[in-house]
């Protein structure tokens, strides 16, 4: 069995290599939708396999240097934890200024679509938290129901109190 990057061991089924390579269909895809929309041709354009490769192991080999980059930005700031502005400050670093406006573009919808997402579904969140706590601590119910028999029995020396007092 071969070594991952990390040290640990890969299945069998699948090599070291494969398991840094980008999804294939997904590279087809983001190639044809741009040679199609640049190209002045009509019709869809074919793209051989070999060039597809070239493609894929360009992306996985850029990949690599911007986050490389991106974790040097992040380190030297004292942190363990890359974020968004680290790897906007590492495309200008590795001179690529023109992807900064449309990923800072795509970043603000992605923080807008996951705000949207968890305000609507921190109510469900907190009924599911309600009902499994409630579910966990039933004891805690009847320690309210006794509270209230006592406050029951209360009502009803008052009651007997003022029987007592009429007589």
């Amino acid at each position: 069995m071969g070594k991952a990057n990390g040290g640990g061991e890969t299945s069998a089924a699948v090599p070291a290599a494969a398991v840094e390579e980008l999804p294939r269909a997904i590279v087809r895809r983001v190639v044809k939708e741009n040679l199609d929309r640049s190209s002045s041709r009509e019709g869809e354009m074919t793209v051989h396999k070999e060039a597809l490769i070239a493609f894929s192991e360009s992306a996985r080999i850029f990949i690599h240097y911007l986050s490389a980059t991106a974790n040097d930005i992040c380190k030297e700031s004292k942190r363990q934890t890359m974020n968004a502005d680290d790897v906007l400050k590492a495309l200008e670093e590795i001179e690529f200024p023109e992807f900064v406006g449309p990923l800072k573009a795509s970043l603000e919808d992605f923080r807008q679509k996951n705000a949207a997402k968890r305000s609507g579904a921190k109510p469900k969140e907190s009924n599911k938290k309600r009902k499994k706590e409630e579910k966990e601590n039933p004891p805690a119910q009847e320690e309210e129901n006794e509270d209230v028999v006592e406050e029951e029995d209360n009502d009803n020396d008052d009651n007997g109190d003022a029987h007592e007092s009429e007589e």
